[in-house]
């Protein structure tokens, strides 16, 4: 049996990140996790990292400020994921990949890449609106030079992170799902898809070794969690046993709110309106080059969107 790739995960204690070093570890993977030398009194941080090493990851020290720090930790590993965020209520860093990118190309010895996406797919982001689009210009520039580099890559696109989407039945700025009533976005019936974050780690692990994934973007798009905002406001009302009152915001009612809000506030409005009013995630076939994770791994059983949710019953 072919050796398992030994993975260093990079933005390992965030959201993401705790899911993928943890996905990795019980795929068997030899796992690094890549923290900075100075973490200051932040306790929860220094705590999710000892308990990493508890479950057998080794914790590497490199900081994006020391090239050489970052060509050390990669020459230890086969397989370099990055999960640091690119949601600007959190912090936007994406940009700061260019120097994962840099080390990685010096250290030449990296069979794959799994730069920091996970969401929307930003090749197919060229139209979006301002000032949203900065997150997949972004994206697009680290990808061009991974590529120009001649670094082998997979690309994650995952869609709605379930927790975020779901939690708040599709509206933004809410997280846990009411009781009473929902609005909804335009006529509620554009498709999306949601997906539990602890199956986008197994997925983006699965891809890793795989040569059917190399070069490739593969889109986790499971078909029972292909779902509009409507439908998942039924599969609430449905484990509640009640219906919610329904209001709706009008597509130019929605701009107009986006636009008295602040800039990191509008960049998430702004993938909110393309996923919501246009279905940018839904209203595409996976072309030649691409392929779809519940497809290539028919068995990892995923969370469908009616078990995610009873979580909040």
């Amino acid at each position: 049996m072919a050796m398992k790739s030994k993975v260093l995960i990079v933005g390992g204690t965030g959201y993401l990140g705790k899911r993928l070093v943890k996905a990795s570890l019980a795929h068997g993977h030899e796992t690094y996790v890549l923290h900075r030398e100075e973490i200051g009194v932040d306790i929860e941080k220094v705590q999710r990292l000892l308990s990493f090493k508890q479950q057998g990851a080794h914790l590497v020290i490199g900081s994006f400020n020391d090239h050489q720090s970052l060509v050390k930790v990669v020459k230890l590993v086969d397989v370099v994921i990055c999960a640091i965020s690119g949601v600007h209520i959190r912090s936007h860093q994406i940009l700061l990949q260019l120097k994962l990118v840099d080390a990685i190309k010096e250290a030449g010895n990296v069979k794959r890449f799994l730069p920091s996406e996970f969401g929307t797919d930003p090749a197919r982001m060229e139209n979006a609106m301002e000032p949203g689009r900065v997150t997949f210009d972004d994206k697009m520039v680290v990808r061009r030079a991974i590529e120009e580099a001649g670094i082998p890559f997979t690309y994650i696109s995952a869609n709605c992170f379930a927790g975020y989407f779901l939690g708040g039945l599709c509206q933004p700025g809410f997280i846990l799902p009411s009781r009473e009533q929902v609005r909804l976005l335009g006529d509620g019936n554009q498709k999306a898809i949601y997906v539990d974050e602890d199956d986008i780690a197994t997925y983006s692990i699965k891809t890793i070794d795989d040569p059917r994934t190399l070069n490739k973007t593969v889109y986790i798009k499971p078909p029972q969690n292909i779902l509009s905002q409507r439908e998942v406001v039924q599969i609430w009302e449905k484990l509640i046993g009640k219906e919610l009152l329904k209001s709706s915001i009008s597509e130019q009612e929605f701009l107009a709110i986006m636009k008295e809000q602040d800039y990191a506030e509008q960049v998430g409005l702004t993938h909110y309106y393309h996923v919501c009013y246009e279905g940018c995630l839904a209203n595409f076939e996976i072309g030649d080059g691409a392929e779809e994770a519940s497809k290539l791994y028919p068995e990892v059983k995923y969370t469908t969107v009616e078990e995610y949710m009873t979580r909040y019953l």
